[in-house]
């Protein structure tokens, strides 16, 4: 029962952020993206609001295994592809989201294992996996 409340829990956060990308927080967001990423901002930041919106609305609606431990899986991926983002903000000492120190940037920077971790766990990705695996044996 825990696990589904994390799973929910995780999907309505993602359909939340993805949301804020696409609207209010559009701009903040931007600060997130390094420099070094070869596309236009914008389009990173919607793209990545799309990405977020689709995977709150595949944990919202996938409770069966396999599918859900995958689901579980490719969020974690996602929270891994963009962490850069998440040290860029660091390195490069931009403020967003009231994170406006590098100590308060540091700390943010220690919540994202935490969300890979809850991604995963919610969903029982990897039980789930291990099976999938199994099977193709």
């Amino acid at each position: 029962m825990l696990a589904i409340a994390a799973q929910a829990l995780l999907g309505l956060a993602l359909l939340g952020a993805g949301t804020g990308h696409l609207t209010v927080l559009r701009d903040e967001f931007h600060a997130q993206v390094p420099p070094w990423i070869p596309l236009d901002a914008d389009f990173v930041v919607v793209a990545s609001g799309v990405v977020e919106i689709a995977l709150g609305l595949a944990l919202l609606l996938t409770w069966r295994q396999p599918a859900r431990g995958l689901v579980g899986a490719v969020t974690a991926a996602f929270f891994v592809a963009v962490f850069p983002g998440n040290i860029a903000q660091f390195t490069e000492h931009r403020d967003a989201f009231g994170l406006e120190s590098d100590l308060a940037r540091g700390i943010r920077l220690l919540f994202q294992p935490l969300l890979i971790v809850w991604a995963l766990t919610a969903t029982g990705a990897i039980p789930a996996l291990r099976t999938l695996l199994h099977r193709r044996r």
